[in-house]
């Protein structure tokens, strides 16, 4: 008798999301609907929602939670296309386009001018983008037991892999143990963001940057499906893999921008992810003639984890974002790139990360 509770008991029951009912073992996408636009086109978002017949956990990955970072929108698609709901256990949530809005105008913020991840929990009754976050917190976060978060730089900025997350947390800082980035930062949750509501509500939360706004990069995006495959089977919901175990990330607890000395034309002497030392010169500014040049210097030793990519700058603008890191550390980002992005490389629908996993 034991035994035969014990087998209901892992078995999934219905999931209900959205006004709709999905079966263990479905996999259906329900849209969630949001205000129409003042020409009265119907907006919703799309949540692709993968059901396994065995109770887990109820993961949640979103991206374009500001509409210009695409980067994302791309790792979901080739996510989706790699999960088997025979092999699931618990329950996938993918959202590729949090911000429908932002994405429709090539904009990070809400038609209202608001940044939807300062606008968390939102409110029923409140502007666009507090409704936009209510329905977000209320028909998909509520009903999950973790979640991640996938963002990019901005425009004209670019940003090398990274987990941030709230590393005395040890659920968070299990999962981004697990989703293997080569660098991790220590990132208190800001007011208003997906992160701290989350987290307030029991739901665990890491967030990933890569890229840039607007763009697409392919070692970036296999790296964020290998990251989010990796932290299904740290939670169970996957088989775990017989691959080598992978490299301890590089962390780091403090970051700062470096800004221009000097008004004029950039030229960056270190790309990004490289490892630089303590005065480094890693960019030259100088007028258009090239008769005046200005040194930019590392302020520490540490690693290039975002950058500006315009050359044009004002004095003040932000060049380079350095992460912190001890000296007897070393960060391989040959190593990374050379994993990620094999020699014989086939366009997108044949690429082997679309492939489903074999368990």
């Amino acid at each position: 008798m034991v035994g035969n509770n014990t087998r209901v008991t892992e078995l999934a029951t219905h999931f209900k999301i959205g006004g709709a009912v999905i079966a263990p073992g479905e996999s259906r996408t329900v849209e969630i609907p949001v205000a129409p636009t003042y020409a009265h086109d119907d907006l919703a978002i799309s949540v692709h929602v993968v059901h396994g017949k065995r109770a887990g956990p109820a993961l949640f990955v979103c991206a374009a939670i500001h509409g210009d970072e695409i980067n994302g929108i791309e790792i979901i698609r080739r996510l989706i296309k790699r999960i088997d709901v025979r092999k699931l256990r618990g329950t996938l949530l993918a959202i590729p386009i949090v911000n429908v809005y932002g994405v429709i105008s090539h904009s990070r913020y809400l038609p209202d001018g608001r940044d939807l991840n300062r606008s968390f929990p939102g409110s029923a009754t409140g502007s666009l983008t507090g409704r936009v976050a209510h329905t977000f917190m209320q028909e998909i976060v509520a009903h999950c037991t973790h979640g991640i978060d996938l963002h990019t730089g901005g425009r004209h900025r670019s940003n090398f892999p990274q987990i941030r997350a709230e590393l005395n947390d040890p659920t968070v800082r299990a999962m981004t143990e697990a989703f293997g980035a080569p660098l991790v930062i220590n990132s208190a949750v800001r007011d208003g963001s997906l992160r701290q509501c989350a987290t307030e509500l029991g739901v665990p939360v890491i967030l990933y940057e890569s890229c840039e706004a607007l763009r697409f990069d392919e070692v970036h995006i296999r790296a964020g499906v290998k990251g989010v495959v990796n932290v299904m089977r740290h939670l169970g919901m996957l088989r775990k893999s017989r691959a080598k175990q992978r490299h301890a990330p590089i962390f780091s607890r403090h970051t700062q921008w470096l800004r221009a000395p000097a008004s004029g034309i950039h030229r960056m002497l270190v790309p990004l992810g490289a490892q630089v030392s303590e005065d480094q010169v890693i960019g030259l500014i100088a007028d258009p003639l090239g008769i005046e040049e200005t040194e930019v210097r590392a302020p520490v030793a540490g690693v290039i984890i975002g950058r500006s990519n315009l050359p044009l700058v004002y004095a003040g603008d932000a060049l380079f974002h350095i992460a912190d890191m001890h000296e007897e550390a070393v960060f391989e980002v040959e190593s990374f790139h050379e994993q990620l992005m094999p020699s014989d490389y086939q366009p997108a629908e044949d690429d082997p990360s679309s492939a489903p996993i074999a368990l």
